[in-house]
């Protein structure tokens, strides 16, 4: 019970910003250009600052070390997803314009907007680097596979680039993390004032990641929000089907605990927010993807203390 509880308020720590972030949107004071520049303040200013004084401040060079062999796990997991994603989409008859788009969807979940604060909120700081290994996995398979598959629902040929792919992987944030362990590897310490403006600029990545949030939720409309068939099936893969298979792959591993329970926390977060961005860049469905942004975020805002819950009954 304890533990419900305190999943609870950490969800509701995300949800009154959130909530904040919807208000003034429908007060005027954001709109889609508040959301992009937000967007970008987060993911390439902030996250990365962040990163650099979480890692070099709180950990060490033994448990940096450990902790690259456990991509495996994230990485696996969505495989599997990426299968059956497949019999999915073919057993509920998604149509083909939109097909790729439900694949990506299916396996791929929001683990900076979304998973970063809710699991800084549930775990603290110490959470950070098995948050970032599995961001290093999620953001490596949406930038190749994910996007190749929504470029496929669009008028043009998808065609997969290998630059463009890299560029989105190797992105502030996971530079910030590299910048980090490199400080930690070669024993250096920044001086104190550049680690205290590191701090206040990182300070605004939860807010500022929450408010993305709620001004997507706003443009999305609570009025467009339905349930059929491919978002009931999409709950399914992102709620029950993602933290079942990591649950299995990570039950009788001999890893901390701690990265058992966020990667289970992980894998069940809401559909990736780029989704809706690179649907409209290729000429897909990007309506049906801001939709299932907003409906899966809302959902996640329940599902969570039920797997918070769960992964805490964990030994």
């Amino acid at each position: 019970m304890a533990a419900f509880v305190s999943s609870v308020f950490g969800v509701l720590e995300i949800l009154i910003l959130i909530g904040l972030g919807y208000w003034l949107t429908a007060r005027g004071w954001f709109d889609d250009h508040s959301s992009k520049l937000i967007a970008k303040i987060v993911t390439q200013i902030a996250l990365p600052a962040y990163m650099i004084v979480t890692i070099s401040d709180k950990f060490t060079a033994n448990e940096l070390k450990q902790l690259l062999p456990e991509l495996r796990f994230p990485l696996l997991s969505m495989f599997i997803l990426f299968g059956l994603s497949y019999l999915a989409c073919w057993l509920i008859k998604v149509p083909k314009g939109r097909q790729g788009l439900f694949k990506s969807m299916f396996f791929n979940s929001n683990t900076v907007f979304i998973g970063l604060p809710v699991n800084l909120a549930l775990f603290g700081p110490k959470s950070l680097p098995y948050v970032l290994v599995y961001y290093m996995a999620n953001t490596t398979i949406f930038w190749t596979i994910g996007v190749y598959l929504i470029q496929s629902d669009g008028p043009k040929s998808a065609v997969f680039s290998i630059k463009q792919a890299l560029s989105k992987i190797f992105s502030p944030p996971l530079l910030g993390f590299i910048v980090g362990v490199i400080l930690v590897l070669l024993k250096i310490k920044l001086p104190s004032f550049l680690m205290t403006d590191l701090n206040y600029v990182g300070g605004l990545t939860i807010p500022g990641s929450m408010f993305f949030i709620g001004i997507a939720i706003h443009q999305a409309g609570l009025n467009h929000l339905r349930l059929n068939r491919e978002m009931l099936t999409i709950f399914f893969g992102r709620f029950i089907l993602a933290p079942l298979i990591m649950l299995g792959l990570v039950f009788f591993a001999h890893v901390p605990l701690m990265m058992k329970q966020i990667f289970i926390l992980q894998s069940a977060m809401p559909v990736m927010t780029n989704a809706p961005v690179v649907a409209k860049l290729y000429g897909a469905d990007a309506d049906t993807a801001a939709i299932t942004v907003a409906e899966t975020t809302l959902a996640a805002m329940v599902v969570i203390p039920i797997v918070m819950t769960f992964v805490q009954q964990l030994h």
